[in-house]
């Protein structure tokens, strides 16, 4: 009998849909143990044919919605594209990669406080390419055949300590920035007088690419193949991914450009919340330079080219790139920041469990790793760790040292940082003991240890405060005739993905699910337990009917809902107002349909998606007599 009134219901229910709309699964039917008949399709007449098709309100959903219904950075599965189409959608399009130019300096090399210069020596027969060493007025002070020792050898390792003539390209777009590295390097890590390094030699061998949102901490890094061994910094490198979904011609070139497989942990050096180190190498006026800007070798620097930032503690930091982040996950999982109670260096800034804290701050304040009773494992990590110091050092000039002429080694000293001239004390013992233990992992509370990359935002949270507004569900009537159902009903409203400030920021979907019943007979408000739950707007269940749309527990669910005619793997035109948003449904008379809407972020890290933390929530009454 039991089974003859749920069939009663069922009918009367199929009795006032609209053609192609199968029973809608009602959750007072579903109580005990009822099983679940398959869905009931009615056909439509426009679309049968000989094998007599139905149409399933699946497939309905999809025609009138299925242009916008789609995940960003779905296109491609080759690594190379797939990682540009992610750094798309969360900082805008990436310029092409150039290091020539008004927007891009080179990066010099310094030797006993002159600046150094390969070029032929007219004084010798032959005029041999030889280093010349200038003074800051310009004046030649001497030639030289080799360059054994530089003021500021690199700390990068695997490249020449004493490189010269590199270049970094800068561009900067709104709050985010992209710096575009052309280093020279050598395979002995020595630099000769060789044509490939003079200024003029456009070869160089490691190309590589960070883009940064000085908002919201997001980082990308991007290196180019490890196979290859030579590029040229007269063409232009596009983007991955190419300027679009559709640009064909670039996204086959990236692909041979590119390294897809993210061998370097690049989050190892750029560790410090910011998008290039404080490394005297990089040749900024503020570091490396005993009165600092005002020193008159800082004539030699790149100036203030490249911005500077303090690494704070409390600053977003994140490293978009699913490829990378799964190649690297452990390294993001454990790194720590640091910011030690009462220490003279955490006046200024923050420190990392990564190479800021090991290798850096090591060669900064001139002291060598340590940690007391070290473990085997601890003791092979600290033993490369000072090899690639000793190596450095190896390579410094006895003028920058502490006890040169210089005086620009250690090139950061307690309490005034950079400010050489002011400092009157290096770092003790005890105090760089503590950094040390710190840095290792091994200290105590007084490390304030905090992760160091932050956790992805969901929409509206985490730093993130742009909301959805203007929710409304309205019937459209007059579409009514034309889609052969009873209603259209329109759930609309409005959304402007504003998080760091790009215009065409595109990490941001929605997922619309809703359920039906019968309008009550006091047409009194929903409870809030009628809505679909939570977990079926999470797609947890979800089967998928067609597209973007189908079944996630009791509720019909419409996943990935973009913007009002942002078709599948377009761009988006950049704008800084909301964009209108909206889905139809097909309604019928007497039904009360019940929304709930939920924004999604796509990570691209090893968090994949982040869902919104607020409710929004909507219903509609289809009320025909009225």
């Amino acid at each position: 009998m039991g089974r003859l009134v749920h069939l009663a219901v069922a009918i009367v229910v199929a009795l006032s849909l609209p053609d192609g709309w199968e029973v809608p699964t009602l959750r007072e039917l579903h109580a005990g143990h009822i099983e679940e008949a398959a869905p009931y399709l009615i056909p439509d007449p426009k679309a049968a044919t000989a094998g007599n098709r139905t149409v399933s309100p699946y497939d309905l959903l999809l025609r009138w919605n299925g242009d916008v219904l789609w995940a960003p950075a779905t296109a491609s599965t080759n690594p190379v594209t797939k990682f540009g189409d992610e750094t798309r959608s969360v900082f805008g399009p990436m310029p092409d990669g150039v290091c020539t130019g008004p927007n891009s300096r080179p990066i010099g090399l310094e030797v006993d406080g002159n600046t150094i210069g390969l070029e032929p020596n007219a004084s010798k027969a032959g005029a041999p390419l030889e280093f010349s060493h200038r003074d800051v007025e310009g004046r030649l002070v001497k030639w030289t055949t080799t360059i054994e020792r530089c003021d500021k050898p690199s700390l990068a390792g695997d490249v020449t300590f004493c490189a010269m003539n590199s270049r970094v390209g800068r561009v900067a777009r709104g709050h985010v920035q992209w710096l575009f590295l052309c280093r020279k390097s050598s395979e002995s890590l020595e630099i000769e007088a060789d044509s490939y390094w003079t200024k003029t030699d456009p070869r160089f061998s490691r190309y590589s690419a960070i883009g940064f949102n000085d908002v919201t901490g997001e980082i990308a890094f991007l290196d180019g193949r490890k196979d290859r061994s030579v590029f040229d910094w007269r063409g232009r490198f596009p983007p991955p991914g190419g300027a679009s979904y559709g640009d064909f011609v670039a996204r086959r070139a990236a692909e041979d450009l590119y390294d897809g497989g993210a061998k370097v942990d690049c989050v190892l050096c750029h560790d410090n919340k910011k998008p290039t180190i404080i490394d005297p190498h990089m040749q900024q006026a503020r570091v490396g330079f005993f009165e600092g800007r005002h020193d008159p070798r800082a004539v030699f620097s790149m100036s203030n080219f490249l911005p500077g930032r303090i690494a704070r503690q409390d600053l977003p930091f994140r490293v978009i790139g699913s490829g990378y982040a799964a190649v690297h996950a452990g390294t993001l999982l454990d790194a720590r920041s640091i910011l030690i109670d009462g220490h003279p260096c955490s006046g200024c800034h923050s420190l990392t469990s990564l190479e800021s804290g090991r290798r850096f701050a090591a060669d900064a304040t001139g002291k060598t790793p340590v940690i007391p009773n070290a473990t085997a494992m601890q003791s092979a990590a600290l033993f490369a760790q000072k090899v690639a110091l000793g190596l450095v050092q190896n390579h410094r000039t006895e003028w920058a040292s502490a006890s040169g002429a210089g005086r620009i080694s250690p090139w950061m000293t307690p309490e005034h940082g950079g400010n050489l001239w002011k400092g009157v004390r290096a770092l003790n013992d005890e105090e760089w003991l503590r950094l040390s233990l710190c840095a290792w992992g091994l200290g105590g509370s007084e490390c304030r240890y905090r992760p160091l990359f932050t956790q992805c935002p969901p929409p509206g949270g985490g730093g993130d405060t742009f909301v959805p507004t203007d929710l409304s569900a309205d019937v459209l009537s007059h579409l009514a005739t034309k889609s052969g159902a009873q209603k259209v009903l329109r759930l609309s409203w409005k959304y402007l993905n504003g998080y760091g400030y790009v215009p065409a920021r595109d990490d941001v979907r929605f997922n619309v699910a809703f359920a039906t019943t019968d309008i009550p007979l006091d047409r009194g408000p929903p409870a809030q337990q009628e809505y679909p739950m939570i977990d079926e707007a999470k797609e947890m269940g979800f089967v998928a009917a067609a597209g973007g749309v189908g079944r996630s527990g009791l509720a019909t669910l419409l996943k990935d809902v973009s913007f009002a005619g942002h078709k599948k793997w377009t761009d988006p035109v950049p704008s800084n107002k909301a964009r209108l948003y909206w889905v139809d449904i097909p309604a019928a008379c007497g039904k009360r349909y019940l929304f709930r809407i939920l924004p999604k972020r796509f990570c691209f890290d090893n968090s994949g998606v982040r869902f919104s933390e607020a409710e929004y929530l909507l219903h509609k009454d289809i009320d025909c007599s009225r």
